[in-house]
């Protein structure tokens, strides 16, 4: 078992391709994972021991929020908790890049643990809001609901988008697949930044004051709501363009 410091530069060299990745996730959220990793790998983890601890943190969070009463100190607690366990949802598969231990078990273990996480932080959201908000209005309520849908709807999208093309490509034979990727735009990380996920756990910072953490999260659930339309007619124009002939 090689040094820490050669772990992480393997590491490094195993990293997936920033298209299509926000600077946050790109320079913040990966090179976190990245140690963690590196950890995990001296520690003798598996992947799929990595997703758990990420669901443990992420989970944890999520049921602080829908059980306990905002404040300061829950606002950190909760953003440190849910900063952490993302941070551990790169680490898994950065380390079965590095160890080769990955598989459709991983894989398939790793987006449910991100399909419940999405569910269940808008359901806490909703929670938190009758529980112990003065909401200005019981319309409030739909908020969480709305946000979570088009979170889901996101998520099931981009994926089936990744696997029907991936099959599209492979039907179609090597000459399409040797089609060369885009450059990384810089613009573009820039512009999903709003969309990432770990730009999302900042609005947990407001919890300990109500009236700023529903004015941030109404701001992010219109904005994910404006990318989701935006990503269905993209990925709906990909997927009709390798229609086979």
């Amino acid at each position: 078992m090689g040094s820490t410091g050669t772990v992480l530069r393997e590491l490094r060299g195993a990293q997936k391709s920033a298209k299509g990745v926000s600077l946050y996730s790109r320079y913040v959220n990966r090179p976190a994972g990245r140690v963690l990793a590196a950890g995990a790998y001296r520690a003798g983890l598996s992947p799929n021991q990595v997703t758990l601890i990420s669901a443990l943190f992420t989970y944890g969070a999520v049921a602080s929020v829908a059980l306990v009463e905002p404040s300061w100190t829950l606002a950190v607690l909760v953003y440190a908790a849910l900063a952490v366990g993302f941070a551990f949802d790169s680490a898994d598969g950065q380390l079965a890049r590095l160890t080769g231990r990955g598989g459709p078990d991983g894989e398939w273990l790793d987006h449910v643990v991100d399909c419940g996480k999405l569910l269940l932080v808008h359901t806490a959201v909703l929670i938190s809001f009758y529980r112990f908000g003065e909401l200005p209005s019981d319309a409030w309520l739909l908020l969480p609901l709305g946000f979570q849908l088009a979170a889901v709807v996101t998520f099931c999208a981009g994926l089936l988008r990744e696997h029907l093309g991936k099959a599209a490509a492979s039907a179609q034979g090597p000459s399409w697949a040797a089609t060369p990727a885009a450059p990384v735009s810089r613009v573009r990380a820039v512009a999903l930044l709003p969309a990432d996920y770990g730009v999302f756990c900042l609005v947990f910072l407001l919890l300990g004051a109500p009236g700023a953490f529903r004015a941030g999260y109404a701001v992010l659930a219109v904005v994910h709501t404006l990318f989701l339309a935006a990503f269905l007619a993209k990925w709906f124009r990909e997927l009709k363009a390798l229609r086979a002939d």
